[in-house]
């Protein structure tokens, strides 16, 4: 029998929510729920502004969770103590979407991936040098770049930089925040690639958040598709490519661009009509109902519930849902009788 996978993070029911004005509530993040199992890699796609890096800055406990838990290792890391989320943060990391606003301009390179080491006491002397200039090595760069100051990198050079440093002090689980969006594309898969290879060598645990779907299909054992703050489908990446249910997560597959150009030129695609309903204050129902061409009376009454239609496969539509309603099952003298009667 298969040994069940550990699943280092577990997020159940979290929101967060922000007040923009009088009365009026930004649902950033709206009842999520997911599992990330130990040394695998969760992606979490959608349009911007869904919501994706407010639920990793969640997850990390960078936000306040307005409700809902985040369990690491089975524990809520919103109700940790001062001292507890110390020791937390030596386990968890985040690597920063913008490479070049997330390093420090008056700090070196040297000093960048070394603070988190200060921070927790982890080396010093020598062996801090020599932590650092190990981790310069394993993320593609040399020693005499410690010395230097992040201006004098390359865009790719400064994502590696940000790499080192989110390693620095042997983590468990790192967010990673659209570490790929702000670079040349002949960079990207290079990034993508020594995230892999690391995670092989680490053990590594990533929730990777990102727009584009091709990547996230080729670093993900899972995708989770968000939607306005919700989740509308969630299963195995190989699954969610090839048979893709909720209407939205179609339409994304459809965008996707096919190397071959004959292909591409006959490929069917999937559009959306109609504007993005606000989060703040949405109405009931489905928040993709407006923008929906299977929409329903009901999918403007009431919010569709996050169920597992196929093993594995979670899906939130009502139309999804009813079409993929279990058959019923008979017994053998059922169906005999049934065969006799045809």
């Amino acid at each position: 029998m298969e040994r069940e996978k550990e699943a280092l993070i577990e997020v159940r029911n979290l929101t967060k929510y922000f007040k923009v004005g009088r009365g009026k509530i930004l649902k950033a993040v709206d009842g999520l729920n997911f599992k990330i199992y130990r040394g695998e890699t969760l992606g979490l796609v959608g349009e911007s502004g869904c919501g994706k890096t407010t639920c990793g800055k969640t997850v990390m406990g960078l936000y306040s969770a307005t409700s809902g838990e985040v369990l690491f290792h089975g524990t809520d890391i919103h109700s940790l103590s001062k001292a507890e989320k110390k020791e937390f943060t030596r386990k968890a990391q985040i690597i920063f979407q913008d490479p070049y606003s997330s390093l420090d301009p008056r700090m070196t390179v040297g000093d960048i991936i070394g603070e988190g080491i200060d921070i927790h006491g982890l080396a010093h002397g020598e062996k801090r040098q020599e932590r650092i200039y190990e981790l310069l090595e394993t993320v593609g760069l040399n020693h005499e770049h410690a010395s230097r100051f992040p201006h004098e990198f390359s865009g790719g050079q400064r994502q590696r930089i940000g790499i080192a440093r989110a390693l620095a002090i042997e983590p468990e689980f790192i967010v990673c925040d659209e570490p790929i969006s702000a670079l040349d594309v002949s960079i990207q898969a290079q990034v993508v690639n020594l995230l892999i290879d690391l995670q092989k060598k680490k053990n590594l645990t990533y929730l990777f958040i990102a727009h584009d779907l091709s990547m996230v299909k080729h670093i993900s054992d899972h995708v989770a598709v968000m939607y306005l703050g919700s989740m509308v489908e969630y299963t195995t990446s190989s699954e969610l490519y090839e048979f893709p249910l909720h209407p939205y997560t179609q339409a994304l597959m459809s965008s996707i661009p096919i190397p071959d150009p004959k292909t591409e030129r006959i490929k069917r695609r999937i559009p959306i009509e109609g504007e993005i309903p606000s989060p703040i204050n949405p109405k009931p129902g489905c928040k993709f109902a407006s923008r929906c061409k299977y929409a329903k009376d009901i999918c403007f009454r009431e919010m569709p519930e996050f169920r597992e239609v196929k093993r594995g496969h979670f899906v939130a539509c009502h139309e999804v849902q009813r079409r993929m309603e279990p058959v019923p099952e008979f017994s053998a003298a059922e169906d005999r009788s049934r065969a006799n009667e045809t």
